[in-house]
């Protein structure tokens, strides 16, 4: 059975054309979706797949226009949200019990976020997720404490933000600023002077030179490999809670888990702290590991 391509978004617009398309997919009912995921798994039916990503994509569309706020492109935004949703149905396991609307959220987040901080190139590598967090959840908080005028925070709010993040009020004045809008590189600095010097002329390329990114986003993928292997330790259900607790934008409550499994709220906690201490011990032992590697290589030569 041949399979259509995915409907695109045309770079010169077109947006509600595109929604318009997607709508046309119909939406999967549990068991139509459980078969489609076991027809792909157990016999790489690719139609399935299709018909798997399709009936997502209104879901990635959703996701994506949360992240409008960037100055991006939004065909490139739900570009790469379809590429992690393709991902998810690529790794869903419908026995696991849960649907695949739940699973591919986050992959879709996840693959849209690391598209914008490769794109804005604010967020490196080193950065703790605390800086993430602040990064993409600056304006959603402005709004919370009404505080989405134009221009520099009001000193309380910048108090307020730093509190409700975690981060610094230094960061947050800093971030504040790189998300406030674009400003034309080619203004004079002075306005009333002819022929002064523009603001490109006084900016210093701070970039890392290509073999740090090099480095930095090899190290990124083994520490992505680590934690998939750690995760292996698991068994499914501490891997659910650890998933939806720790690895998730929008975290489970252990109430909502709690009703999932059938067990208290307590005993939720308790899988959830041991499955992280589990991927916690496996990750500083395959670090022990990697670090030992390079000698032993050196004393074999």
């Amino acid at each position: 059975m041949a399979v259509t391509a995915l409907p695109t978004i045309s770079p010169d617009g077109g947006l509600s054309r595109y929604l318009d398309e997607i709508r046309k997919f119909p939406m999967l009912q549990p068991d139509e979706e459980y078969m489609l995921a076991k027809s792909w798994r157990e016999h790489d039916d690719r139609a399935a797949a299709h018909k798997l990503v399709t009936s997502h994509l209104r879901l990635v569309a959703k996701i994506a226009m949360g992240y409008r706020g960037y100055g991006l492109p939004i065909n490139e935004i739900v570009s790469e949200g379809n590429i992690g949703l393709m991902q998810a149905v690529k790794r869903f396991e419908p026995d696991k019990g849960f649907r695949l609307a739940t699973y591919a959220m986050w992959w879709i987040r996840a693959a849209i976020q690391e598209y914008i901080l490769r794109s804005w190139s604010l967020v490196k590598m080193g950065t703790t997720a605390n800086q993430k967090k602040l990064f993409f959840n600056l304006r959603k908080v402005k709004g919370q404490i009404s505080a989405l005028e134009e221009g520099d925070l009001r000193p309380e709010q910048v108090s307020e933000i730093a509190t409700r993040l975690g981060v610094s009020e230094d960061e947050v004045v800093s971030m504040n600023r790189r998300l406030g809008g674009d400003a034309s590189l080619n203004a004079p600095l002075r306005a009333d002077t002819e022929g002064a010097s523009e603001w490109q002329d006084w900016l210093v390329d701070e970039s890392e030179d290509q073999e740090t990114l090099l480095a930095e986003s090899e190290e990124l993928d083994i520490r992505r490999k680590m934690l998939d292997e750690a995760m292996e330790t698991l068994n499914d259900r501490e891997k659910r809670i650890f998933q939806v607790r720790r690895l998730s934008e929008d975290p489970l409550t252990l109430e909502e888990l709690s009703e999932e499994f059938g067990v208290s709220r307590e005993r939720v906690r308790q899988i959830e702290v041991r499955a992280f201490e589990k991927v916690q011990k496996a990750m500083r032992t395959a670090a022990r590991d990697l670090e030992r590697t390079p000698a032993l290589e050196a004393g074999a030569a």
